[in-house]
């Protein structure tokens, strides 16, 4: 099973990496000292925040007849903020499955379908899919999934990256622009504690606690999202927990984040 299931781990790690750059180079700097954190669900704050629009389509491969390979697309798109809408669509191609650690040869959704409809055995399938979970008039948080198939695998590998987008100054916000200077060892060690927390609430640590941290141990993340109940922070299946634990999701509470956070990022 690991010959199958840990080099699209891998080349997902490569896609991980390729995002982070790109965020990193859409980052933006420091903000006025106002709470801009959205202090409701997107569904709530959805009349403030930006307007969206559904693109959702299925298809399988063009003539291709009996088992065909299927690409399935869930996502959104910012009409009026376009550069939002490019950024979605390119990191969601990034998210997609390529063997080694090479870049993949498309920048684009377009792009991997069609390097997709060649490459492709008959049970292969990819599901790509974006979604709001909070948004207010200064961010809009962006969830990106991608989930993929590869004929004769024992499941599925997913994915997930959070987009936090700052809408006044139209800019992706990296771990580096919500910290306050120096405080990224304290979010590690917030973001540690929370582990720990999770550890203790979950079956399989429970029975072999010593067994389970040798096999998964803690791995900080920058993978990060600001919600209305704290910063969240999640990671892909088989980074800190076996397959069966799905994509684990850790909250951190805003209260344990004062002096670590800027203060525009924390609760007014």
């Amino acid at each position: 099973m690991k010959t199958i299931l840990f080099p699209a781990r891998a080349a997902r790690g490569a896609a991980a990496i390729a995002f982070s750059a790109l965020l990193a180079a859409c980052a933006s700097g420091p903000k006025d000292n106002i709470s801009l954190i959205p202090a409701q669900t997107a569904e709530q704050t959805s009349k403030d925040g930006l307007f969206t629009q559904p693109v959702k389509w299925e298809r399988s491969k063009p003539g291709c007849k009996g088992e065909c390979p299927k690409l399935e697309l869930d996502s959104l798109v910012f009409p009026g903020v376009p550069r939002l809408t490019e950024l979605i669509d390119h990191a969601l191609a990034t998210m997609t499955e390529v063997a080694g650690n090479t870049a993949p040869p498309y920048s684009t959704i377009a792009g991997y379908e069609e390097y997709f409809w060649k490459t492709a055995a008959p049970r292969d399938s990819t599901l790509l899919s974006a979604r709001t979970r909070y948004r207010n008039r200064h961010i809009t948080l962006v969830e990106l999934n991608s989930w993929l198939y590869k004929t004769g695998a024992a499941h599925g590998m997913s994915a997930t990256q959070f987009l936090n987008w700052d809408n006044d100054r139209q800019r992706v916000l990296g771990l580096n622009d919500v910290l306050a200077g120096g405080g990224r060892p304290a979010f590690e060690s917030a973001l540690r504690r929370v582990h720990e927390q999770w550890l203790r609430a979950h079956p399989d640590a429970q029975l072999d606690p010593e067994g389970f941290r040798r096999v998964w141990p803690f791995q900080p993340s920058e993978n990060f999202g600001l919600t209305d109940g704290g910063v969240a922070v999640k990671y892909d299946s088989y980074q800190i927990a076996p397959y069966s634990s799905g994509q684990p999701e850790l909250l951190i509470p805003y209260e344990q984040l004062r002096g670590v956070l800027r203060p525009e990022y924390l609760p007014g």
